[in-house]
């Protein structure tokens, strides 16, 4: 079992994730989100580590029909107030989901790998289930502005503590060594330092400044092979009993008129 947030985690998420200093950060983030799963509308998502919800809410807006899954109750309970019927929640853990092969199109894990006991488990889970593609969202450890909160971490104690960061090549490597050399694409965002973020908001969409590998928030999307699961099946062949071939005698071959 990985780390599962507390009441006063969800709170603190909830309090980081709206806070207007952080409000820039957050719309790049979802902005890329959406902009590398490509999202059609009318089709199935399942958040895995959906937390209080936060990121739900784009997801409904493209008409997606969204299903949310996290270990804490703290987090669905808050989850649940804002978002009502609207999606469909679980209290469940990543590495063993309660869903059939394939039921969904899209599978989302934002900020979610951090926390699990067992990433592989998760990654394979979340292959398992998902049809289209798969949008693994990361705080990447090289990024100068999680270096700069994992070190304000060592005076105050947050949620933030209990995470494992990872790289874009970890990441990478993770899914390759779970299920293969499949297609996969990232990018990043968030480059620059929080103080700088609402001036340079606008260079933050460029092509070339998503492919550096050092912004703070990294996207992966992965796109499954299918795979088909096979049962060997017993066929019994009935052997016929070998015959000795008749063949006419020469008193039963009528001879033909025309030979001499």
């Amino acid at each position: 079992m990985g780390y599962v947030f507390d009441f006063k985690d969800a709170l603190a998420y909830e309090e980081w994730f709206y806070s207007p200093e952080n409000k820039t950060a957050a719309d790049l983030e979802g902005r890329l989100i959406l902009r590398m799963l490509k999202p059609m509308h009318g089709r199935t998502l399942l958040d895995i580590g959906c937390g209080t919800g936060a990121r739900l809410f784009a997801f409904l807006e493209k008409s997606l029909d969204v299903t949310g899954l996290d270990p804490s109750p703290y987090v669905l309970d808050i989850a649940k107030e804002k978002l009502k019927n609207r999606v469909d929640f679980h209290r469940e853990f990543g590495e063993s989901l309660p869903f059939d092969d394939n039921a969904f199109h899209y599978v989302s894990l934002i900020n979610t790998l951090e926390f699990v006991h067992d990433t592989k488990k998760v990654i394979e889970e979340a292959c398992r289930v998902a049809k289209d593609k798969i949008f693994i969202g990361i705080y990447n450890r090289y990024a100068v502005k999680w270096l700069q909160r994992r070190i304000k971490g060592i005076f105050t104690e947050n949620f933030y503590n209990r995470a494992q960061f990872y790289s874009i090549w970890e990441l990478k490597h993770m899914v390759r060594q779970t299920i293969g050399d499949v297609p996969t694409t990232w990018k990043t965002v968030c480059q620059f330092p929080t103080a700088l973020e609402h001036y340079v908001r606008g260079i933050e969409g460029s092509a070339f400044l998503q492919r550096l590998p050092f912004g703070a928030f990294a996207g992966l999307v992965v796109t499954p092979v299918p795979r088909f699961r096979t049962t060997p099946l017993a066929y019994t062949v009935k052997a016929k009993h070998a015959t000795t071939p008749s063949y006419p005698s020469i008193g039963m071959i009528k001879k033909s008129p025309h030979l001499k």
